[in-house]
């Protein structure tokens, strides 16, 4: 019997374009002769829009947007729940990027109406997704990464000054600004001056309430793909090399002015390092699914984690489906051992006892 899959994509976020693509490479890759699929669009506004059963691979995005109701698709949430009452999803398979949707938030819905679904959990997507606590869980791991700070808006307004001058102090130029709970490197910018820091805190700040500032460091850019439960696997190893100053939005989605090595040449035990501690990161937000790890490697082979993304991009020309690639898992293979790995999931939570008899 097929399965029913739901995709569930879009979202209230500053990376709805990204997850457009990643849903329109989904439904191309699937095996419709296994999968009844059904798109799930959430608008920039926040409208869930249950479109009708796919029949086949979507072609351009436009037929993945769910816009008016000419295009017989419901559009809130409550007939999401009433369409899985009366045919259950056997999965959802959230393709959301950034906040609400890869933030734990959605998964926490998912969670209440018990459905399956791939990917992090509440705690790994929650965690995965603020910088702070990620360094934080990274810390009790003993994972070695670069010195940062964080503050929230309210500080920053209260004591400007005092937190330029505090930065100046611990971390020094040049310096990383970031929001502390968005992807897709949507405003960071790159300080090396008291006046550049003070207005990438600005510019972060219409992303986020929560900033993190890291010290910067000249180190290659290396990144290992998690994939499984429990026991994961780890993938090869690959380098980023952007053209551009840093590793920004437009670097990696517009303008294609990054170059991608894959595998990226390192020493053995480099690389025996780097997965050991992919897999302890993966451990730490207590990863499910799937986790894209990131790490700077200095000139003298020193590792530092940068960060995890829970949802990393999934086309089939990002950088995660590359590594399984080039692993030896295609694109279709890895969608449906993601498939798996939540049903695996969902089948041990189901042993859980809820009462005390």
């Amino acid at each position: 019997m097929k399965k029913r899959i739901g995709l569930l994509y879009g979202g209230k976020s500053a990376e709805h374009e990204v997850s457009l693509s990643t849903a329109k490479a989904v439904t191309q890759a699937l095996d419709f002769n296994e999968f009844d699929v059904f798109p799930i669009f959430i608008t920039l506004k926040g409208e869930w829009r249950v479109g009708p059963q796919l029949t086949e691979p979507a072609q351009t995005i436009e037929q993945l947007q769910f816009t008016t109701a000419s295009d017989h698709s419901e559009n809130n949430i409550t007939q999401f729940i009433a369409k899985h009452m009366e045919s259950p999803f056997d999965v959802i398979f959230p393709l959301l990027h950034g906040t609400n949707g890869e933030d734990g938030t959605v998964q926490g819905f998912l969670e209440v109406l018990n459905i399956p679904y791939v990917g992090n959990g509440v705690l790994g997507s929650a965690a995965g997704m603020d910088k702070v606590v990620m360094k934080q869980l990274f810390e009790m791991a003993k994972l070695p990464q670069l010195p940062y700070e964080y503050f929230i808006r309210s500080e920053w307004e209260r004591e400007k000054e005092a937190w330029i001058k505090r930065c100046e102090q611990s971390l020094g130029y040049p310096m990383f600004v970031k929001p502390a709970n968005l992807g897709s490197s949507v405003g960071i910018s790159k300080a090396t001056n008291a006046a550049e820091l003070e207005k990438a805190v600005q510019f972060a700040l219409q992303y986020d309430r929560k900033i993190v500032i890291e010290q910067g460091v000249t180190a290659r850019e290396i990144e290992l793909a998690v994939l499984g439960n429990d026991t994961p696997n780890v993938s090869v190893a690959g380098e980023i090399k952007p053209m551009t100053e840093f590793y920004d939005y437009d670097s990696k989605y517009k303008d294609g002015s990054t170059a991608l090595i894959i595998p990226a040449p390192l020493q053995n035990d480099v690389y025996t390092n780097l997965v050991d501690m992919a897999k302890r990161a993966f451990k730490a937000i207590d990863g499910a699914g799937l986790v894209r790890a990131d790490f700077f490697v200095t000139e003298n082979n020193e590792i530092y984690i940068n960060e995890v993304n829970t949802m990393p991009g999934f086309t089939p020309v990002s950088m995660y489906p590359l590594l399984w690639q080039h692993t030896d898992v295609t694109y279709p293979q890895l969608i449906k051992e993601l498939i798996d790995f939540a049903v695996e999931r969902y089948t041990e939570k189901q042993q859980l006892q809820y009462n005390r008899d």
